[in-house]
């Protein structure tokens, strides 16, 4: 029997080298064929306690194997690609060697533990295990005293055959669909009882963001209200920044209230921890409707937070940007409400909308400031004073982040001394007309100067705060009301210890933001 592996690699690499003539074969062929590989064997066994156990073999780059049977037989079973070695056992435990031979010799072994028994299986275990990242595909495995191969079928299709396997592999099974499905494993050893195992599996496939409506097994639960009509249909104009196939329909049918909408509740609460800013593509048939993007905790809708968006353009896609930076993240939000033209009556109009996701702050330098960015922050000192990004030198109390601005007022410096940062673009002051800004001194009773200048500083304002306290992070605060928006300041401009000459000391900010 030994010889025959060999007398099969000679037959194999004399046809090869009769096949090829001296200029298409490539000398290093065979020096370079990959090592047998990803070796396994099955082995099952029949119900009659005979002992009879078929063994089939596995592996890739295989020529032939050779199966030694553990039981002292001397010689081993020689077996090609896809076929089989059966061998009859007495009752006992089995080091089984399998043996894979590539086509130049190299080889690959494995050993295996076969258990030949005539008593049922006992103490059946199943395992089920969930994939991570795919809710529709699990991977099963079993232990057992007594049990010589194992046999699952997942409840899905009873035209599937069973699936057979030993102990210590895994079976994967993906679902076709959401469902609840029993798994059935059956422990068989050489007699003709067997032990079985039921358990049930449900499939579901979460409602999470980011929401596509691409996927038809998820559950879009709408819950309209106010006569609103709410579904997923085929895109209507797939141009623009939104060719997806499938989005979301709203229908405010005529006469319906001003706060027509729908609710769709997610399977799991958002987590606004980093992304706290959502994303929404719409499209609406007039320009200037209100779209307004509320959240709700599933188990009381009095936990909420709301942000309002206009649509800029009419009958195309154009995306929304949400900003919950505010949000507690002491609550649970995980239901959307979603309003289309809040505050108008509805006319029969239709609006789309799709993509739902979450996103960061968009990383530019304007209002609400902050240095947390990877990104090139401006600081222009005069009357020597410098200003830079560094880290926080104490991350505590109001103020916890990584990063801040530092502004350094050197020794002899001009009692104007200070910086300037210019913005992306003017801050827009139509609905929010203060400005507050955390502050570190090391002293409290100075001077904190803010001025806004517009892009060639021809327009400016200034307003004044004073520290109260040394040493640590609070928040100033400054009331521009009645400021005229249309001036655009674009440059923030601030004065540490105003109208005092320099001392070296340093001095740090952060969140520059508008508030009311």
């Amino acid at each position: 029997m030994k010889s025959l592996k060999y007398i099969f690699t000679l037959v194999f690499v004399t046809a090869l080298f009769t096949a090829c003539n001296d200029d298409e074969f490539d000398s290093g062929f065979l020096d370079n064929a990959p090592t047998p590989a990803n070796l396994s064997a099955l082995f099952t066994i029949t119900q009659d306690n005979s002992g009879l156990v078929t063994i089939q073999p596995n592996g890739e780059g295989i020529g032939n194997y050779s199966v030694y049977f553990g039981d002292g037989t001397p010689d081993p079973a020689t077996v090609m690609p896809g076929q089989k070695a059966q061998h009859n056992y007495a009752e006992g435990v089995y080091d089984v060697t399998i043996v894979g031979y590539g086509i130049t010799g190299k080889q690959t072994e494995i050993t295996e533990q076969l258990t030949v028994t005539f008593v049922a299986p006992e103490n059946l275990t199943v395992n089920i295990a969930a994939v991570n990242g795919d809710p529709f595909s699990i991977n099963v495995s079993a232990t057992a005293d007594y049990e010589t191969f194992y046999e699952v079928t997942f409840g899905e299709d009873e035209n599937v055959a069973p699936v057979q396997f030993n102990e210590g592999d895994e079976v994967p099974y993906t679902y076709a669909a959401i469902g609840t499905y029993d798994v059935t494993v059956t422990a068989f050893s050489g007699g003709v009882a067997t032990t079985t195992v039921t358990q049930q599996v449900t499939i579901t496939n979460p409602l999470l963001l980011p929401i596509e409506f691409e996927n038809n097994t998820l559950n879009y639960a709408f819950g309209d209200f106010g006569n609103a009509t709410t579904s997923v249909v085929e895109n209507p104009d797939p141009s623009g920044i939104n060719t997806s196939s499938m989005v979301g329909q709203q229908v405010k049918n005529a006469g319906a209230e001003v706060w027509a909408g729908t609710s769709l509740p997610l399977d799991a609460p958002i987590d606004f921890t980093s992304l706290n800013q959502i994303k929404l593509k719409v499209w609406s048939p007039v320009a200037g409707a209100t779209v307004k993007f509320k959240l709700e905790n599933l188990d009381n809708a009095d936990i909420n937070y709301e942000v309002d968006q206009v649509t800029t353009v009419s009958n195309e896609w154009e995306e929304l940007t949400y900003d919950f930076s505010e949000i507690s993240l002491d609550n649970e939000y995980g239901r959307i409400v979603l309003f289309f033209n809040f505050g108008v009556n509805g006319g029969g109009e239709t609006y789309y909308f799709d993509d739902i996701r979450q996103a960061a702050p968009e990383q530019s330098v304007s209002l609400p400031l902050n240095f947390e960015y990877d990104i090139e922050y401006t600081f222009n000192g005069f009357g020597n004073a410098f200003g830079s990004k560094v880290e926080n030198p104490d991350a505590s109390g109001i103020n916890t982040s990584g990063f801040v601005g530092q502004v350094v007022k050197n020794n002899g410096a001009e009692t104007w001394a200070g910086i300037a940062m210019p913005l992306v673009a003017p801050i827009d002051f139509s609905t929010q007309q203060k400005i507050k800004m955390k502050v570190w001194s090391p002293q409290a009773g100075i001077t904190v100067l803010l001025k806004l200048e517009n892009n060639g500083a021809e327009i400016t304002t200034e307003l004044p705060a004073t520290t109260t306290v040394a040493n640590q992070w609070e928040e100033l605060e400054y009331d521009f009301t009645g400021i005229d928006n249309s001036a655009n300041f674009q440059t923030v401009v601030l004065f540490f210890d105003f109208n005092q000459p320099g001392t070296g000391a340093t001095y740090y900010f952060d969140d520059i933001e508008l508030t009311n």
